[in-house]
Formats: structure tokens, C-alpha cells, sequence
């Protein structure tokens, strides 16, 4: 667009001023529709499948083995300095249980187990001790599960002493137990045979299927094909079922709440639920804190209410835009999308800065007398009733509409090159932030100075109300001063400015390689809020949020249930020519096993139970709890130990045979079987510390893979061992998704390079003045990647599409500067002249618009919640950074490049 279009450009809006507004506000109007006639769900980051051998593996026991995908939700009764393992203890887990199922709702989202916890081992083993006792005499005692109602009432009629009896007895290491290993309901710290402990888990095991609507339906008779029905809401069955689980995770928590006075109940719901408050508290403490900020810093910049309120205006629009993109498109909410309006806000201040200082400049003289901002052509005078008004407008757009529409594409570039990434709620992030930067566009490009030439000139011609206003930082004061102290170092130092800031760039670059990029779904849950929050006024006031520090305690101290504390290693063997497919039935795999059990860190994220074995199931775990029952498999795996060591040396097939006899159920967990009774693969299901990152936890588990196929090999056996399952293939999946990103910001800035560049050449004849124009955006993220590692940020796939603000408000910054300066260049005699110029006008709307934005993202990290505080500090020093490049960094590179340019006898723009 080149000068002359500009100006007519300008002179349409501002002629048409009323007509310019009217249409805005009903193609706003017609967009904002959307908001109210789209469906928008709320959506989850969404699915990213890789071409990995762990995502293979957790295919392929997906497939062929019975997995487990049941709702655990864990309940741990603690009492620090005391003992939780007194009878008073154990019946009132028992009354929680009893509490809980007398909701028909409640109880029907349970599975086949229901409550599993020690108190439940110790009351059945009570119940059998009463029943042998009474059957004494007349026949073989009952052997049935006993009830909960028995379990209870078989507590209550002993005493303290009876119970620590059969305490003893249950925890005695040698003892055999009916009702489960009583030692993975104890803490780690657990001494074996110990009746006494400062903790103990429970677990609650729900559905995850449509069961849980047919069992609450009066009992009518469940129909096979729910699962793929819709509610009258549009939710699948599934999904209600799983809410409703989720929703009796919160119940139950309340019920635990009344009856303990120390623990806590973790599970998904109870997590969502937490997590979901702390963003309410979040914005409820933030948002005043944010409007009085930003309303104080455009108070301060404006100077003059009817502007603060047209660029409230225009931030509306953008919003009404916004609603409407988000419901035309369909597209579903998620936690992501909370950083979009927040750029928009931040954006729209910038552009509504710009177009209005413009303007003051205009209506004061400045640019007219410099010619500046694309000159005088098409310019219309004034009618004599408005006099300056229409014609600093058209001034003003025609000086800044270019930059802006080049601010527009290059920051619309930045946000939909994410595009790329293989998840669906970063795609729609990309999408929305695109289209609501060009609504920006619309709003404050065309939008805001019509509304404001109609508005200052009925305050002038009607209410003799002066709208001529000085430009923020263009008059002496300590803002100009601080502004002109960029050209200062420009005109003194200007290659020892850009050695000093490219050599801490270096320095940044240098500490991003160390930054962590590990990604941890610990590091998502809610922190509990400073004392002074929760003694706010009303609904001012946060909660109380201990949730990240149960999840640190449940992961130092209990084996952890469901899919983020298990990792699997999927064993099969190597394929080669000298497999003869007996891998799996080979001696050498149970005891290579049984050796990396043992083998295990013991500070590591794989869970180690007290006798200092990994807590892992597989076949041997697997034969050995199913053999306690079965009198026929116990005898041949005792047959099969030659060497007494309790690991089977001969005959694993037959073993395995009486396996599936025995409890095909189990054995399908573990081992697959043919349908001509070959064994293909086994897998192993390894207890992991949910609190830790999942590369950590991929890590830790691919050792324990590559010393089960180390060990065998050792043996003379060969195997491939490979580590999958949730944390295994999340850790992969973020690797994977973090290299797109990155990939990402690499397109993105050779585009916005390619565009500039262009650009330049076409307006100005030159290929330098696009890289010059970058470099300080380069620079600012460098910067920004040496601080994140120095404030322990990780750079993951959260961080990294936060980072992506760095790229688009940084070329933002550096257009506006760098067309003022090539405007001024060609207008005034000197270059200190025109950096002067270029620095105090536009430079004046740059500080207000980086202030108002780093305030109010900054203040997101007073958030509650980890992700909100993460945007809200990496996004203000991303904006400081690239402010503070922009106004020391790019003037210094014009001094370079006109000083290089002169040298060479070329033209210096």
C-alpha cells in the first residue's frame, strides 16, 4: 500500500465516517450472532498420535490384552505422629464406605470392588474368624464375600486388643490374607509387621462405562447399544457416566471431609473440580487488580476520558468478534483459548494508541509540518465547522494504516503458523487468534477513527470542547527523557548496543539449551492461595487448595492406582531368524524379571514397595496371587522351582496353561495367549510416582524394559522389552509436539522475514531494512528464553504457544517504529532528527501499550492456577523484553545500517 493509497484510504473513512461506523456495527452484529446460535462444548487439548514404538506397543496391548479402565479415585487416611490402624480408624473407613452406598446415585457409579482398603481385609478376615468359629463342629465354614454390613459388625463386637490381634496376624509378612495384599495399602515408610502406621490408602473403584446409568435406572434392563447414544444434551452416555463418577469423587470428598480430621481423597473429578475453582478464585482476585491497572496506565496515557472510553469501545467490538468466530466456527473451549482475548485486549490498546497519538500529532502540527506520515495527498481541507479534526485524521491513518496492516499479517502469521500442530485445540487456537487480530484490524483501522472524528467533532462544534491534545511522551518530561535515552545510546554507541544485545542474546540462546522441557500434569494443579486472598471480602475470597501437595504425598508414599500412576512394558520376542517363537515360555524372561524388580532406583519415579522390590505385576505376580487360591496352580509352581528361589525354571508353558485355567481373567492382563495356545507377549505393569514429569517417568521405565531384555539375554534368552502406557506415550507425545512448535516459530519467522523483506522492497528499493526490522524481535526472544531458564520455567508445549506473544507483539513494536523512522528519514536533515522524532511520537504510544499490556498480563501471576501464572509471567516478560529491544535495539541498527550504507555510497533509505 503505498503513500497515495493511504491517504485515500483515510480520506474514505473520514468522509464516511457515519457510514464507515454503521456498517462496522452490523457486520459486528451478524459476527456476534454466532456467540448465541453456536454450540460450543468444552473441549480438551484433544488427540496427537506419533509414529513411535511406545504408541505401537500401547496399540498393541490395547488390543490383545484385558486392560483395566476403571475410575480409581484414592482415599488416605492420615495422622502424623499417631496410628490410623486402631479399630476407631478402621471402622470409621468402614462407616465412610457404608455412607456412601447409601446414595443409590453414589453407589451405582462403583464397580465389582467397590472400596478396597486394608479395613476391609482386617473386617473379612474378622468375618472368616466368626464363621469358623460358629460352623465348628457342623461343616466347612461359609467362604463367600462377606458384606459390608458383616464386616462392620464383626469390628464393632471386638475390642481394641482383638483387633491389633488380628492385625498383627493380617500383617504378619508369612501370613496368607483374603481380601488382597494389606501391604499396598500401607505408606512406604511402612515397617512389615508393624501394627501401627501414621497413614493408609483405600481405593475406590468406579466405571467408566454407560453401566453406571443402566445400574441408577431403577434397575430396567440395560441396553447394549447406550454407549453410542446422546443425552438430551448431546453428551454421549459414556461421558455421563464418567461425570457422574466424577461428580461422587466430590461427594465422597465432602463425606471424608466430616469423618477425618487429616487426609484427603484424590481422583479426576476431584482434580477438575479444584482446578476449575482456582481459575474462578483466580480471575475473581485478578480481574479488579488487571482493570484497575490497565484503566490507571490508559488514565495516565490518554489523559482524557472520551479516548479511554472509544478504545473501550473498540475492545468491545473485538470481543463481540471474538464470541461470534468462536461460535460460527464451532469451535470447543478449553483452557487454552483463556490467552486469546487477552492478546486481543493487549493488541487493540496498542493499535488504539497508535491511531490516536497519531492523531494528536496531526492535530498539534507535528506531522504536517514534517510531511510525514505519507504526506499531504489526497487530502481534503476541512469544512470550516470542524476545523483540524477530518484532516488529522486522515493524517494519522494514512501515517499508520500501513503499519498496521503489515502489524496485522505479520502477528495473524505468527499465531496461525501453529496451525501446524497435530492437536486440535492448538489448531483452533491458531484459528481464533487469526481472525480475531484481523477483527482488531477492523476495529481500530477503520472502527475507531470514524467513531472518534464523529465524536470529537460534535464536542467541538456542539459543547466548544477542545479536542486537540498533546501526544504521550512527545512534551518534555521524565517520559521523554526515559524515551530519548535509546536515541542517545544510538547516536554514541550504537554498535557496542547491538554487540551488547545480541551477546546476551548468545546468552540466552546458550541457557535455553539447558531449560527444562518436561512436561508434568503435577505442574497443572492449583497452588493454594496466600493467607491475605482468603481474608477478602465475599466472593473475593479463594478457597484452600492442598490438592498439588496430596499429589506430592500420594507419589512419595503409596503405589498409585489408575492410568498417570502405571506405566506397562510390553515384552515380545525379537523376531530374528533364531526366533523360535518360545521367548515368552522361556525360564530366562521370569527370572530377568524378577531380577529388574530388584534392580530398580530406589529414589527413582518407580514405585518400591517395602521389601525393596519394584511394584510392578506380570506373570510371575500374576501366577503367585492367583495360586493363593488354587490349590492345582500353587502345586505346580512349586513342582516348577527346582531351585527353591520361587521364580519357575522349566515348563512356563504347561504353567501358564494352568494360569488360564485357573483365572482366565487374570492371566489375560498379563500374558497373550493364540487360539492355538501359543504365547506371544507378555506385559508388565509398573507402579510410577504420578507426581513426576513424564519424560522423567518414560525414562525411569525404559530402564526398567532394557534391563528385562538385558538380563534375559544374559541368560541365554532374547526378548524386545519396550516401555509404554500414560506416562510413557504422553511424554513422547510432548516431545513430539514440542519439536512442531518449535518447527513452527522457525516458519514463522521466515515468513514475517520473507514479508518484510518484500515488503521493504517494494515500498523503499532495499533487502535490508526487512532483516533489520526483525533482528530486535529475534533478540527479544532470546532473551526471553535465557530468563524463562533462569526462573526454572520449562519450555514444553504450554510455554512454547505462550512464547509465540514474544513473535507477534515484537514485530508489532518493530513495524510501527521502523515505518515512523523510514517516514521521518525521508522528511528530516538529520538522522539524529529523525530518530528523535520517530522515538517521542511513536515511541510514546509503544510505552503505553507495552505498560497496559505487561500490567495486565503480569498480574495473571497472582493466579491460583499454575498454567494462568505461567502465561501471566512469560507474557509480561515477553512484552517488556520486546518493547525494550524495539527502543534500544532497532534504533541503534539504523544507525549501523545508514553509517554501513554511507560507507558504501548507497541511498539511506
Amino acid at each position: 500500500m503505498s503513500g497515495s493509497i493511504a491517504a485515500r484510504y483515510a480520506d474514505w473513512i473520514v468522509s464516511n465516517a457515519r457510514l464507515v461506523v454503521v456498517l462496522v456495527l452490523l457486520c459486528t452484529a451478524v459476527v456476534a450472532v454466532g456467540a448465541a446460535i453456536g454450540e460450543n462444548e468444552e473441549g480438551e487439548i484433544g488427540q496427537f498420535e506419533t509414529d513411535s514404538e511406545e504408541t505401537a506397543a500401547l496399540e498393541y496391548v490395547d488390543e490383545r490384552y484385558e486392560t483395566d479402565d476403571r475410575i480409581v479415585t484414592q482415599v488416605v487416611v492420615r495422622d502424623e505422629g499417631s496410628d490410623v490402624l486402631t479399630r476407631d480408624s478402621l471402622l470409621e473407613s468402614l462407616r465412610l464406605q457404608q455412607e456412601f452406598r447409601e446414595d443409590a446415585e453414589r453407589n451405582a457409579t462403583l464397580a465389582e470392588e467397590g472400596f478396597v482398603g486394608l479395613e476391609n481385609v482386617v473386617a473379612t478376615g474378622a468375618v472368616f474368624e466368626d464363621r469358623a468359629a460358629a460352623s465348628e463342629g457342623q461343616g466347612p465354614p461359609d467362604t463367600s464375600q462377606p458384606t459390608l454390613e458383616e464386616q462392620i459388625t464383626a469390628l464393632e463386637d471386638r475390642s481394641d486388643e482383638e483387633v491389633e490381634s488380628l492385625l498383627a496376624d493380617v500383617l504378619d509378612p508369612d501370613a496368607e490374607t483374603r481380601g488382597g495384599d494389606p501391604y499396598e495399602f500401607l505408606p512406604s515408610s511402612y515397617e512389615p509387621g508393624s501394627t501401627s502406621a501414621e497413614s493408609r490408602i483405600t481405593f475406590v473403584f468406579q466405571e467408566g462405562s454407560d453401566r453406571i446409568s443402566d445400574a441408577s435406572n431403577d434397575g430396567s434392563e440395560a441396553d447394549e447399544t447406550a454407549a453410542d447414544e446422546t443425552t438430551p444434551d448431546g453428551a454421549t452416555t459414556d461421558e455421563t457416566a464418567e461425570q457422574a463418577a466424577h461428580d461422587a469423587q466430590v461427594e465422597l470428598e465432602t463425606l471424608f471431609d466430616q469423618r477425618f480430621d487429616d487426609g484427603f481423597v484424590f481422583g479426576q473429578g476431584i482434580s477438575d473440580e479444584a482446578s476449575s475453582s482456582a481459575v474462578g478464585d483466580s480471575f475473581a482476585i485478578i480481574t479488579p487488580v488487571a482493570l484497575v491497572l490497565v484503566l490507571f496506565v490508559l488514565g495516565v496515557t490518554y489523559r482524557d476520558v472520551v479516548d479511554v472510553l472509544l478504545g473501550l469501545t473498540g475492545i468491545a467490538v473485538v470481543m463481540a468478534w471474538l464470541g461470534g468466530l468462536l461460535g460460527w466456527l464451532e469451535i470447543p473451549t478449553s483452557q487454552l483459548l483463556i490467552a486469546v482475548p487477552f492478546l486481543l485486549i493487549g493488541l487493540s490498546i496498542d493499535y488504539s494508541l497508535h491511531v490516536v497519538m497519531r492523531y494528536r500529532e496531526a492535530r498539534n502540527g507535528t506531522l504536517e509540518a514534517a510531511g510525514s506520515g505519507g504526506g499531504n495527498a489526497g487530502v481534503t481541507a476541512d469544512g470550516g465547522s470542524e476545523p483540524g479534526i477530518r484532516r488529522g485524521m486522515i493524517l494519522a491513518v494514512s501515517g499508520v494504516v500501513l503499519a498496521l496492516a503489515a502489524a496485522t499479517f505479520s502477528t495473524g502469521v505468527g499465531f496461525l503458523s501453529n496451525v501446524v500442530s497435530p492437536l486440535p485445540a492448538i489448531q483452533n487456537f491458531a484459528i481464533l487468534s487469526a481472525g480475531g487480530i484481523f477483527a482488531t484490524f477492523v476495529a481500530f483501522g477503520l472502527f475507531v477513527p470514524a467513531l472518534k472524528v464523529e465524536v470529537d467533532g460534535l464536542l467541538e462544534n456542539r459543547f466548544g470542547r477542545n479536542r486537540a491534545k498533546p501526544a504521550f511522551g512527545s512534551t518534555p518530561g521524565p517520559v521523554n527523557r526515559a524515551l530519548s535515552s535509546g536515541v542517545t545510546l544510538a547516536k554514541r554507541a550504537p554498535l557496542a548496543v547491538v554487540l551488547v544485545a545480541f551477546l546476551v542474546a548468545g546468552g540466552g540462546v546458550y541457557g535455553a539449551t539447558g531449560i527444562d522441557t518436561e512436561f508434568n500434569r503435577a505442574d497443572f494443579l492449583p497452588q493454594d492461595a496466600p493467607e491475605w486472598t482468603k481474608s477478602l471480602p465475599g466472593p473475593l475470597a479463594a478457597g484452600t487448595y492442598t490438592i498439588a501437595e496430596d499429589v506430592e504425598y500420594l507419589g512419595e508414599n503409596f503405589q498409585q492406582r489408575g492410568d498417570g500412576g502405571r506405566a506397562q512394558v510390553l515384552i515380545r520376542g525379537d523376531g530374528s531368524e533364531t526366533d523360535d517363537g518360545t521367548a515368552i515360555t522361556d525360564p530366562s524372561l521370569l527370572e530377568a524379571i524378577q531380577d529388574a524388580r530388584t534392580g530398580v532406583d530406589p529414589n527413582g519415579t518407580v514405585v518400591v514397595r517395602s521389601d525393596g522390590t519394584a511394584a510392578l505385576e506380570g506373570p510371575l505376580s500374576t501366577i503367585r496371587a492367583v495360586a493363593d487360591d488354587n490349590d492345582t496352580l500353587a502345586t505346580a509352581l512349586e513342582e516348577r522351582d527346582t531351585d527353591g528361589d520361587g521364580v519357575p525354571d522349566e515348563d512356563l508353558a504347561g504353567l501358564y496353561d494352568l494360569l488360564f485355567e485357573a483365572d482366565a481373567e487374570a492371566a489375560g492382563t498379563v500374558l497373550e495367549r493364540t487360539d492355538d495356545g501359543a504365547y506371544e507377549s507378555a506385559r508388565l505393569v509398573v507402579s510410577v510416582r504420578g507426581d513426576e514429569s513424564a519424560q522423567v517417568v518414560a525414562d525411569d521405565t525404559r530402564a526398567l524394559a532394557t534391563a528385562v531384555e538385558d538380563g534375559t539375554a544374559d541368560r541365554g534368552g532374547s526378548v524386545t522389552a519396550v516401555a509404554t502406557g500414560g506416562p510413557v506415550t504422553t511424554a513422547v507425545i510432548q516431545d513430539a509436539l514440542l519439536e512442531t512448535l518449535v518447527q513452527a516459530f522457525a516458519v514463522t519467522l521466515v515468513v514475517i522475514f520473507v514479508f518484510l523483506t518484500v515488503l521493504y522492497w517494494v515500498r523503499y528499493r532495499t533487502l535490508s531494512l526487512g532483516l533489520v526490522t526483525l533482528a530486535p524481535v529475534v533478540a527479544a526472544l532470546a532473551w526471553l528464553l535465557g530468563a524463562m531458564a533462569l526462573l526454572d520455567i520449562p519450555f514444553n508445549s504450554e510455554t512454547a504457544v505462550i512464547t509465540s506473544l514474544a513473535i507477534g507483539l515484537g514485530v508489532d513494536y518493530s513495524i510501527h517504529l521502523g515505518e515512523r523512522f523510514l517516514a521521518e528519514r525521508r522528511e528530516r536533515p538529520t538522522l539524529e532528527a529523525a530518530l528523535s522524532a520517530t522515538v517521542t511520537g511513536t515511541g510514546g504510544a509503544l510505552l503505553g501499550s507495552a505498560a497496559t499490556t505487561a500490567a495486565g498480563f503480569g498480574v495473571l501471576a497472582l493466579a491460583l492456577a499454575p498454567p494462568l501464572q505461567r502465561f501471566g509471567l512469560v507474557t509480561g516478560l515477553a512484552i517488556v523484553f520486546a518493547f525494550v529491544a524495539c527502543l534500544t535495539v532497532l534504533p541503534s541498527l539504523f544507525v549501523v545500517r545508514e553509517r554501513v550504507l554511507e560507507r558504501l555510497g548507497r541511498s539511506n533509505v
